[in-house]
């Protein structure tokens, strides 16, 4: 059975007995991580998401009180007869929890979106029955703060919610992303995590990447699987084709006048890097003999830790620095093309519509957006990080889970070399129509 109860007592059961799923902390999303509880006097860490209302925010008769807020809950007084409360899935029919009680709350395991019927009696006669319905319902989808390129790719799946349930929808995310949608989508309220005022919402979905979501709690298909953006469609239950959102620029002006390619070569951790030792001074002097000025737009010129370091490629124009995201939006607009790595300025690419030459072996192609100029190579070492028996750590800069302290360590894009990447650029349309500078 597919629920829990809180009893008075505080003690909490599923329909087996045994202590619930949905007891567990959240799986971090991407970019954060769920730490151990810390022993003693030491701070919690900041939960990935603002938490929900504590009692369900809608109000049915005789005090009952329901919601839709991390799930279907339902809270029930005292009474002089026990209820019955049914919990069940309008789409595929199952009832998913069952149970009679005195006073408590009931709560679904399922995280995720899940059009659920609520159903109570007394006494055999029908109390309350509610049919999950969003229409003119204010629903709350929640973004993880941090991370660039996951909201970039999960935000589409956000506007195909509204658009399906006509609710009046917030989003809350990172203050720096708002400016990028907040004008192509004045029907969506935008606030951040501080903002969000939970005893507001009928319902509430947040999006992230759940590594440890093994009873399939929080999204109902691994986004390994699936895709790290498709996910967000399986947990709100739309349509999970891709389609790159809509972007508004305060400032939509070229930049630079001659041709130009953007590039971005740091990343989080060395195993999103392209390895390669001379690979990046290859490409740039092939970029520069094809008549291109190449800009690096990285947010630091130098990126990493201990011995290991990753420096701006020798011969480009420095645009590095903390930059709003519009200004970047706006050099990758007008660029010919952008040539980065699995991670966020690339999918800021796709977004604006700019050709995007993705080098990746640590991800699978299917886990990024689709792009023609997708580099992997298959005859490598690859795509551990789509694979569920490897369990991606944030804090390991060097994470190698199959080659760490080998010979073979970041193969997977150590042997992507120059001439792949130069074969891939060539197929673009109008690559070196300017010709030699």
């Amino acid at each position: 059975m597919d629920g829990t109860v809180d009893k008075p007592n505080g003690d909490k059961l599923n329909g087996s007995g045994d202590p619930p799923a949905s007891g567990a902390p959240a799986a971090a999303p991407a970019g954060a991580v769920v730490p151990p509880r810390p022993a003693g006097d030491a701070v919690a860490p900041k939960p990935a998401y603002p938490p929900p209302a504590p009692a369900p925010t809608q109000h049915g008769p005789k005090g009952l009180r329901f919601d839709f807020n991390e799930g279907c809950r339902v809270a029930m007084p005292e009474a002089d007869h026990p209820w019955r409360v049914r919990i069940s899935d309008l789409d595929t029919g199952n009832i998913l929890y069952e149970t009679e009680l005195k006073v408590g709350r009931v709560s679904s395991t399922k995280r995720y979106f899940v059009r659920f019927r609520v159903e109570l009696w007394q006494q055999g006669e029908s109390v309350f029955s509610h049919e999950y319905s969003a229409a003119g319902q204010p629903v709350l989808i929640q973004f993880p703060v941090g991370t660039l390129g996951d909201t970039l790719g999960w935000f589409p799946y956000a506007v195909k919610f509204r658009e399906r349930h006509q609710c009046r929808l917030t989003c809350a995310m990172a203050e720096r992303l708002i400016p990028l949608f907040r004008a192509t989508h004045p029907d969506i309220e935008f606030v951040t995590h501080e903002q969000v005022e939970a005893e507001r919402y009928y319902a509430t979905y947040s999006i992230g990447l759940f590594f440890d979501d093994k009873d399939g709690v929080f999204q109902p298909a691994d986004f390994r699987h699936v895709g790290l953006h498709r996910t967000a469609g399986y947990i709100l239950g739309v349509d999970p084709t891709e389609s790159p959102p809509r972007i508004a620029l305060d400032d939509d002006t070229r930049p630079l006048a001659e041709p130009y390619v953007c590039i971005a070569v740091q990343s989080t951790t060395q195993s999103k890097c392209w390895n390669n030792p001379l690979g990046w001074h290859e490409i740039v002097r092939f970029l520069k003999e094809a008549g291109y000025r190449v800009v690096c737009i990285d947010q630091k010129p130098v990126h990493g830790t201990g011995i290991v370091w990753n420096h701006i490629p020798h011969g480009v124009e420095d645009e590095t620095g903390d930059r709003p995201l519009q200004e970047r939006a706006r050099w990758l607009r007008h660029a010919d093309f952008f040539i980065g790595l699995s991670s966020g300025l690339a999918w800021l690419a796709w977004s604006v519509g700019t050709p995007v030459v993705m080098i990746s072996g640590f991800t699978h192609p299917t886990n990024e957006f689709t792009t023609p100029y997708r580099i992997i190579n298959y005859h490598a070492c690859n795509s551990c990080w789509n694979d569920p028996r490897h369990r991606f750590d944030h804090h390991d800069f060097l994470w190698c889970p199959r080659h760490a302290g080998t010979a073979r360590q970041f193969e997977c894009t150590r042997l992507i070399t120059a001439d792949q990447v130069k074969q891939v650029i060539r197929r673009i349309p109008g690559f070196g129509a300017a010709g030699p500078a």
